[in-house]
């Protein structure tokens, strides 16, 4: 059976870098991210992937029931005994849910382990804020922890960086709100069930240690 392992965490508090950092040191991991398999979903023209993008072009949120279809999709084309790395879903109780009766059916698999990763507001108000995209290749620094070498471009292929427009402080507030009232139930939820593990993100090297612990103690 496969296990999907769940990362949980507000915007800027480092879920993307660490799944990078837990995939180099156990590469049998898959990372599976909503955000990749929505545009793999759109680019390969999948009959879902059509689905949601009627909504993404009339600016609507993709609807959980599509969201979950993808996610069901890739999983199901993956191997059936591995450890999977979902970041980024589920995002909601419905999405909990509907990944739960998937993998229930058969059995499927099981979620051994979700990472809630806590990290202080101000910080990922001053993560997000200082924060430098690359718009050629989309790659991220930031003004202070990551800087270029090169003031305003990339270093991997030499593209303009940038500040996102949204990347205000007031925006991240509102973000960090829509964030906790959609996770608050999910956080019950796993923690309820007995695994939901609650990982300090301020420090990424000893957040992957915990995480990778809990992964090797299973």
């Amino acid at each position: 059976m496969l296990e999907a392992i769940i990362l949980l965490g507000a915007p800027g508090s480092g879920k993307g870098t660490l799944a990078k950092d837990a995939l180099e040191r156990r590469p049998e991991l898959i990372h599976l991210s909503t955000g990749n398999m929505l545009r793999e979903a759109l680019a390969n023209e999948t009959p879902v992937g059509k689905e949601a993008k009627r909504f993404m072009d009339a600016g609507e949120l993709v609807p959980d029931q599509i969201v979950m279809k993808i996610v069901a999709e890739r999983l199901s084309a993956g191997p059936q005994n591995a450890q999977y790395l979902l970041d980024g879903v589920p995002r909601t109780d419905e999405q909990a849910h509907m990944l739960d009766e998937y993998l229930n059916e058969g059995p499927r698999g099981t979620v051994p382990h979700v990472f809630l990763l806590e990290v202080d507001t101000d910080l990922i108000v001053a993560r997000i804020a200082g924060r430098l995209m690359c718009r050629d290749c989309g790659a991220v620094f930031h003004i202070s922890n990551m800087p270029p070498r090169v003031e305003g471009v990339c270093d991997l292929c030499g593209g303009e960086l940038y500040h996102r427009d949204d990347d205000t402080r007031e925006t991240v507030l509102n973000r960090l709100d829509v964030y906790n009232k959609q996770t608050a139930g999910l956080i019950d939820y796993y923690e309820q069930r007995g695994v939901l593990r609650r990982v300090d993100g301020v420090d990424r090297q000893k957040a992957v240690d915990a995480m990778l612990a809990y992964l090797q103690s299973a």
